[in-house]
C-alpha cells in the first residue's frame, strides 16, 4: 500500500500562494492532502524506466505535521544534514549530507528515502542523480542528491539514513514544488507539438513554460474567418485509431510526443455505483486506543466484507461491525502495532482502501535513578520507575549499553513499572556514569566503587637457603579477599611446576620446591589495587662443581684436527664464584700464555689452543675452590690429521676401454682409520685430472672403464679418513688401452668342390684403435675339437678357399680377426659342410626392363646384362632369330654369374629376338630378349590436293614406305605462298592421312608439304604437293560435293593386350594394356574373375586409352590371373594375363642362414619344377 503524498493544490484545485521563508530561513510546511492509490488488486506496477515518475505518493498525514516527533538517540555521524527547500516546477535542486571519517575505517553506507519506504537508489535517471565524494585532506565524505527538472509530484518528505557498523544516524527534510504563475492558457496545442528537434531526449514534452515566455512571438495572428478549435477535446472524445488522422488534419507533426502527453492526462474517475462515500485515504490512532472506519453505501443491500492486508476480517471483541442506515462502521479496539496495516472494504465488485497508522506513545521515567558510593565486593542496585508497565528500557554505562547476558556481571530485573540494574560483587571497574533510556526520557546517576584500607598483620622476612633446598615466603594482610602479585627483582612471578602461589583468606604464600641460583634476589608482594608493597631478600649458597657432562664427549675425550684452533668451554658453578686453575701434568696453564692459555669468565672456564699440534695430546686437569669446598675434573685432548698419500698404484692388466689397478694403504692414517679411497685419471699429454668415483672405495683395487682406446693414461690415488682427504699419490706408469676387434660377420659358404671349400665373410662391426692386421681361417672335422689353421699367413681379404680336403668329409669352419691386442672371438658356420660339389640347375634372372621390348636408336650403344645362376659354371649360348650371332657385329662376354651383350653402334639390322641358353649338364634354361633399333621415318609417299573451296583446302596422302622400324606417331603439315615460298607450320602431331586446311587467304596460291614422325622425330625430308591450290576470289561459286558424315562410334578393342609377367616379392609390379573405344569405355580390373574395388594395395590409371594396374609390394598371394575389361554402349572386350610372384629365399640367403646344402638343393629343385610347370 503506498503512503500518502503531499499535494501542492488545495481542495478546490487552485494553486497555493507562494510562502516566504521565516526569520530563521526555513520555509513553513505547506498544507497536505491525502491521495490514495487504487487497491493492490487493480493497481498498475509503478516500476518502469528510471526516468519515469518515481514518486508514487509518500509523506505524513496532515495531523502529524505539527506534532513533535520523539526520535530515539542516535550516534552522531552527520556533521551537515540536508535542509528543507521550495522549488518551482522544472527547476533543479541539490541536497547535501556530510559525514566525518576521522574515526571510521571504511566508507559509511548512506540511503535516500522518500516517505516511509521508497528507496531512491532504484529511481536514479535523468530526473534523479546520486553522487558521492571524499576529501582526503579534511577526511569528510560528501553525499549529494540532485533533482533535475522537478515535477509537481516530487514534493513530499525525504529521509537520509547513514550507517557504519553498529552506528546509525538519520535526518528528515521536506521538498515543496510550486507551479510558476501562468497567464493566458490560450496556447495553441498545434504549435506546441510541432517537432523542432528530432531525437532529443525530451522530444514530445509539452513545454508550457517556454511557450509562456515567448507567447508574444509565437502566437500567430489568426484570421477572422478561421474558427478556434479545441484539439484536446477532439482527442479526448476520439478513438485511439483516429489520433493520427486528427494530428494530420490540424498540423501536428510530433505524433509520438502527443501520444505520450495523452497518456499523462488524468482520466475522469467514474462515479462509484456501490459507495456513496468511500473510506478516507488514511487514518491514525494511538497505541491502546480505538479507531472507527466508516463507509457510506449507495445500495444498503449489498454484501460488505472487510479486509486487512488482503485477509478477511471476522467479527470479534477486537473488531466490531456496526450498521447505521447506509453507513457501515468497523471499530478496532485496543490498537497495537500489529494493527498498522492496509485495510480495504469490498461491496460487490467494487473496493475502496485505506491505511491505518498506529502511533506508539512515549514511555516516560517517573522516578530517576540515584547516585551510589560503595566499596569493592559490595552489592550495588540501581532503581528507576517508568510510566508504563511492561515497557522496554535500555541501561547504559558511560554511553555504552550494559551487557546483560548469562555470563555478564550485570543483572536486570523488572517489577511492574520499576526496573532494576544489580551488580552483586562490585569492583573498581564498575565506577562510572549509569543511565537508563526510555522512549520518553533518560535518567542517569554516578556510581563510585572504592577500595577498603589495607592492614599488614605479618610482613615478609629475609632468608638464606642452600642450593636445592625449598624456599617459603609468607605474609598476612587484610582485607583477606584482595589478590596480589609476586615479583622477583622487579619481574612478575608466574606459578609453574616448581613455583606455587597460595592465597588463603588473609595469608599469601610463595613456595619454591628446590631453590636455584636464579631464585636469589629481592622478592616483593604487591596487593592488587593498592600502592603499598611488602619486600624480602633471599640468598643462595652453592659448593663449586665442574659440569663436564655438558661437553657431550665420550670418556671426556676431545678430538681436534691438527692445525685448527681449539677452544674448550666448560660450565662451572658455585656461589660465591670459585677460583679456577688449569694444569697439564705438573705444569700450570696461565691466562697470559701465547699459544695455550686458560680463561675464566662468570659461570664458565675455557682452555684455548690457537694452533693444535701433536704435542698437545694429553690429560688436562681443572681445580675449583671457594668458601663452600673444592672440586676437580680432567679432560683428554686427542689431535688427529689427514693421512699420508699412498704409494704409486700398479696397473697389471689393460683392456680395450678398461684397466685394473692395485695399491697399498698409506703408512700413516693420521690418527683416524682409513674410510676409503678416491681415484683420478688423466691422459698422459693432458694436465687435467678427472675423478672416477664419487663414493669412497673400501678396497685397494679398482677397475676404471670408459677410456679411449689407443690413448695413453695415468692414474693416481687419494686416501680418505674422518679428517679429510690426503694429498695425491705419485702417478702410475703410463698405459694404453687396446682391444681386440669384434668377431667377423656374415660368414657364409661361397663354393664347395670335391677338395675345396670357399667361404666369405664381412669385416667386424667394431675394429678399434689397434686396427685390423688380417684374418685367420680354421677348420676341423665334425665330431672333433682339433682346429687346424688353414692359412699360415694372415689374409687381408674377406674370402678364402680351404684346399686339400678329403672328398665326402664334413668339416666346421671358423674365422678370427687378428690385431695387436690379439685374436677376436671366432665366427663359426653353424652346420657342418659336406666336401662335395653340388649341382645347381641353371636359372636366368631376366631384369624387369628386358622383359619388354628393348628399344635403342641407330648409333646408340646396346649394353645388356643378364644375370643367371647355376653350378658348376653353366655354358651360355646366344642365338638371333634361331641363328648364331656374328661376333664381329655383336660382342658377347660371359662370367660365372652373368652374360653381357654389347653393340658399340646399333644398326637397324641388329633388331630382332635374341635367345639366351644356359646349360649345366642336362639342365637347361632359356630366355628371349626383343631388341629393337629404330631410326627416323621416311617422308609420306604421295601428297595430293583433293579439293579447294572457299578458304579451305583438302589434302590426302599415303603413309611413308619406311617407318624407321617404329610406329608412325603423327604428321606435320606446312604451307607456303607461291610468291614467297616461305614455309609455315599449320599443324603438328597429326595422326590421320587426310586433313582440311582452313582460313587461307583468298586470292593466294599455296603449296603444301608433309613430314612423317615416329618416336625418333620428324623425317629428314618432306613430300610436297605437285600442284598448287589457288584460293578463288570473292564472287566465284564453289560447287560443294555431297558427303556423309563418318561414324566414329566403335565398340571397345584392345590394341595392346596384357602379357604374362613375373614379379619379385616386395617390389612394385605393373600391368599395362591399351584400348580404343568411342564413346569412352569403362575399365574394370579383375583378379581371378573378381573385381578389384577399393583395395589400397592396387592403384589403377587410365590415360589416352592406356590402362595401368600397379600392385604395391606384391606377395605370393597376389599371384594369379588378372583381367582388364572395357565396356561401352556398343559392346565390351577383355584381355587376360598371368602374374607370378617369385618370393622365398635365394641361395645366398639360405647359405647365410646356415641351411645345410642338401636341404638347399632340395628347395631349389622344387622351385625349378614349379616354374617349368
Amino acid at each position: 500500500m503506498p503512503e500518502p503524498t503531499k499535494r501542492d493544490e488545495t481542495a478546490n484545485g487552485q494553486p497555493e500562494e507562494s510562502v516566504a521563508p521565516d526569520s530563521n530561513g526555513v520555509l513553513p510546511l505547506p498544507e497536505i492532502s491525502l491521495e490514495i492509490s487504487p487497491p493492490p488488486d487493480d493497481s498498475v506496477p509503478a516500476m518502469g524506466r528510471k526516468d519515469s515518475v518515481w514518486s508514487l505518493g509518500d509523506g505524513q498525514g496532515p495531523e502529524d505535521l505539527d506534532k513533535p516527533v520523539d526520535t530515539p538517540p542516535r550516534s552522531t555521524l552527520l556533521i551537515e544534514s540536508p535542509q528543507s527547500a521550495v522549488i518551482l516546477v522544472g527547476g533543479d535542486i541539490t541536497f547535501v549530507a556530510k559525514v566525518e571519517a576521522k574515526d571510521l575505517l571504511r566508507k559509511p553506507t548512506i540511503k535516500w528515502f522518500k516517505g516511509k519506504w521508497m528507496d531512491l537508489a532504484s529511481k536514479t535517471g535523468k530526473h534523479l542523480q546520486l553522487k558521492e565524494t571524499f576529501d582526503r585532506l579534511t577526511k569528510i565524505h560528501t553525499f549529494e542528491m540532485h533533482i533535475v527538472k522537478a515535477k509537481d509530484n516530487y514534493a513530499g518528505n525525504y529521509r537520509c539514513e547513514v550507517t557504519y557498523k553498529d552506528k546509525f544516524d538519520s535526518c528528515s527534510f521536506d521538498l515543496e514544488v510550486k507551479e510558476a504563475e501562468q497567464g493566458s492558457q490560450n496556447i495553441d496545442i498545434r504549435s506546441a507539438f510541432k517537432r523542432s528537434s528530432e531525437g532529443q531526449e525530451d522530444a514530445g514534452e509539452l513545454d508550457f513554460s517556454g511557450l509562456l515566455k515567448h507567447r508574444n512571438q509565437r502566437e500567430p495572428k489568426q484570421e477572422d474567418d478561421v474558427p478556434e478549435v479545441d484539439v484536446w477535446d477532439i482527442l479526448k472524445n476520439a478513438r485511439p485509431d483516429q489520433y493520427e488522422k486528427i494530428a494530420f488534419t490540424y498540423g501536428i507533426t510530433d505524433l509520438r510526443g502527443l501520444l505520450r502527453r495523452m497518456k499523462k492526462v488524468k482520466k475522469e474517475v467514474k462515479k462509484s455505483e456501490a459507495f456513496a462515500k468511500k473510506l478516507d485515504p488514511a487514518y491514525q490512532a494511538d497505541k491502546g486506543g480505538k479507531i472507527r472506519l466508516v463507509v457510506d453505501l449507495a445500495d444498503p443491500t449489498v454484501d460488505l466484507k472487510w479486509y486487512k492486508n488482503g485477509q478477511e476480517i471476522r467479527s470479534s471483541p477486537k473488531y466490531i461491525f456496526e450498521h447505521k442506515g447506509t453507513q457501515r462502521i468497523m471499530v478496532i479496539n485496543n490498537c497495537s502495532m500489529n494493527d498498522d496495516a492496509a485495510y480495504s472494504v469490498a461491496a460487490g465488485d467494487e473496493k475502496c482502501s485505506t491505511e491505518l497508522f498506529v502511533k506508539e506513545l512515549p514511555v516516560k521515567i517517573v522516578k530517576d535513578i540515584e547516585a551510589v558510593k560503595t566499596t569493592v565486593n559490595e552489592r550495588v542496585e540501581l532503581e528507576c520507575e517508568v510510566s508504563e508497565e511492561g515497557a522496554q528500557v535500555k541501561w547504559m554505562k558511560n554511553g555504552v549499553e550494559v551487557p546483560t547476558g548469562v555470563r555478564s556481571r550485570y543483572r536486570v530485573k523488572c517489577e511492574g513499572t520499576k526496573h532494576f540494574l544489580v551488580i552483586d560483587d562490585a569492583s573498581r571497574e564498575d565506577t562510572g556514569t549509569y543511565s537508563v533510556m526510555a522512549t520518553g526520557g533518560t535518567s542517569e546517576a554516578h556510581v563510585q566503587v572504592d577500595l577498603k584500607p589495607l592492614k599488614v598483620f605479618r610482613d615478609l622476612e629475609d632468608a638464606k637457603v642452600l642450593l636445592g633446598q625449598p624456599i617459603k615466603l609468607q605474609c598476612e594482610i587484610s582485607p583477606g579477599n584482595v589478590p596480589g602479585r609476586w615479583y622477583r627483582n622487579g619481574q612478575l612471578i608466574q606459578p609453574n611446576d616448581r613455583i606455587n602461589i597460595v592465597h588463603r583468606n588473609k595469608v599469601h604464600r610463595l613456595e619454591i620446591a628446590a631453590g636455584s641460583l636464579h631464585d636469589a634476589g629481592d622478592y616483593t608482594f604487591v596487593p592488587e589495587g593498592y600502592s603499598q608493597s611488602l619486600s624480602a631478600k633471599i640468598h643462595i649458597f652453592d659448593p663449586p662443581r665442574v659440569h663436564l657432562e655438558s661437553l657431550n664427549f665420550p670418556d671426556n675425550t676431545v678430538t681436534i684436527v691438527a692445525g685448527n684452533k681449539l677452544r674448550l668451554e666448560i660450565p662451572i658453578s658455585g656461589e660465591p664464584a670459585p677460583r679456577v686453575v688449569w694444569m697439564k701434568g705438573e705444569r700450570v696453564i696461565l691466562e697470559s700464555g701465547n699459544r695455550v692459555r686458560a680463561e675464566t669468565c662468570g659461570d664458565q672456564t675455557s682452555l684455548t689452543i690457537d694452533v693444535t699440534e701433536r704435542e698437545d695430546i694429553g690429560n688436562y686437569k681443572i681445580v675449583l675452590q671457594n668458601e663452600a669446598g673444592e672440586a676437580t675434573a680432567s679432560v683428554k685432548i686427542k689431535v688427529v690429521d689427514i693421512p699420508d698419500p699412498p704409494e704409486a698404484p700398479l696397473v697389471p692388466a689393460v683392456g680395450g676401454d678398461w684397466c685394473s689397478m692395485i695399491w697399498e694403504p698409506p703408512k700413516y692414517d693420521g690418527g683416524s682409520p682409513i674410510l676409503g679411497y678416491f681415484i683420478e685419471r688423466k691422459k698422459k699429454q693432458s694436465s687435467r685430472w678427472m675423478r672416477l668415483n664419487f663414493d669412497q672405495i673400501k678396497e685397494t683395487s679398482f677397475e676404471p672403464k670408459k677410456m679411449i682406446e689407443g690413448v695413453p693414461y695415468e692414474v693416481r690415488i687419494f686416501a680418505v679418513n674422518a679428517i679429510g682427504v690426503s694429498k695425491p699419490s705419485e702417478p702410475s706408469k703410463a698405459f694404453t688401452p687396446l682391444a681386440v676387434t669384434s668377431e667377423p660377420t656374415m660368414l657364409v659358404v661361397d663354393d664347395v668342390t670335391d677338395t675345396t671349400v670357399t667361404v666369405k665373410w664381412r669385416p667386424p662391426e667394431t675394429i678399434g684403435a689397434a686396427g685390423l692386421d688380417g684374418y685367420l681361417v680354421e677348420y676341423c672335422v665334425e665330431g672333433t675339437d682339433d682346429w687346424q689353421v688353414s692359412n699360415s699367413v694372415l689374409t687381408e681379404k674377406t674370402k678364402y678357399t680351404i684346399t686339400g680336403l678329403t672328398t665326402g668329409s664334413k668339416i666346421l669352419v671358423r674365422v678370427k680377426a687378428i690385431n695387436a691386442a690379439g685374436a677376436s672371438s671366432p665366427r663359426t658356420i653353424q652346420h657342418a659342410l659336406l666336401v662335395k660339389e653340388v649341382i645347381e640347375p641353371p636359372k636366368i634372372r631376366v631384369p624387369r626392363h628386358l622383359k619388354q621390348t628393348y628399344t635403342r636408336r641407330v648409333g646408340e650403344a646396346v649394353n645388356v646384362v643378364v644375370p643367371f645362376m647355376g653350378k658348376p659354371r653353366p655354358k651360355v649360348t646366344w642365338l638371333k632369330e634361331g641363328t648364331a650371332i656374328d661376333p664381329t657385329h655383336v660382342n658377347i662376354r660371359n662370367t660365372d654369374c652373368d652374360s653381357i651383350v654389347f653393340i658399340r653402334k646399333a644398326e637397324r639390322s641388329h633388331s630382332g629376338k635374341y635367345e639366351m641358353t644356359v646349360q649345366v649338364e642336362n639342365h637347361v634354361d632359356t630366355a628371349v630378349l626383343d631388341i629393337q633399333v629404330v631410326d627416323l621415318p621416311g617422308p609420306p609417299q604421295c601428297v595430293n590436293i583433293e579439293d579447294v573451296w572457299g578458304g579451305n583446302v583438302a589434302l590426302v596422302w599415303t603413309p611413308p614406305k619406311d617407318n624407321g622400324n617404329a610406329q608412325i606417331t603423327g604428321y606435320t603439315i606446312q604451307k607456303a605462298d607461291k610468291k614467297t615460298m616461305e614455309w609455315y607450320t599449320c599443324i603438328e602431331h597429326y595422326h590421320r592421312t587426310c586433313i582440311t586446311i582452313p582460313e587461307l587467304v583468298v586470292g593466294n596460291e599455296y603449296f603444301f608439304r608433309i613430314f612423317a614422325e615416329n618416336m625418333c622425330g620428324l623425317s629428314e625430308t618432306a613430300t610436297q604437293t605437285k600442284k598448287s591450290a589457288l584460293i578463288v576470289k570473292e564472287g566465284m561459286q564453289l560447287k560443294t560435293h555431297d558427303y556423309n558424315d563418318h561414324d566414329f562410334m566403335e565398340p571397345p578393342k584392345f590394341t595392346q593386350p596384357l602379357i604374362n609377367t613375373f614379379a619379385i616379392a616386395g617390389y612394385n609390379a605393373t600391368l599395362n594394356c591399351s584400348v580404343r573405344a568411342n564413346p569412352r569405355a569403362k575399365v574394370i580390373w579383375m583378379k581371378n574373375k573378381m573385381a578389384i574395388l577399393d583395395d589400397p594395395r592396387y592403384r589403377m590409371f587410365s590415360n589416352q586409352g592406356v590402362c595401368t594396374l600397379e600392385i604395391r609390394k606384391p606377395s605370393p598371394y597376389d599371384g594369379g590371373m588378372y583381367t582388364c575389361k572395357a565396356i561401352n554402349d556398343l559392346g565390351e572386350a577383355q584381355v587376360d594375363c598371368k602374374l607370378e610372384v617369385k618370393g622365398g629365399f635365394t641361395f645366398y640367403e639360405l647359405m647365410k642362414r646356415g641351411v645345410p646344402l642338401h636341404l638347399i638343393d632340395k628347395y631349389m629343385n622344387e622351385k625349378t619344377v614349379e616354374q617349368e610347370k
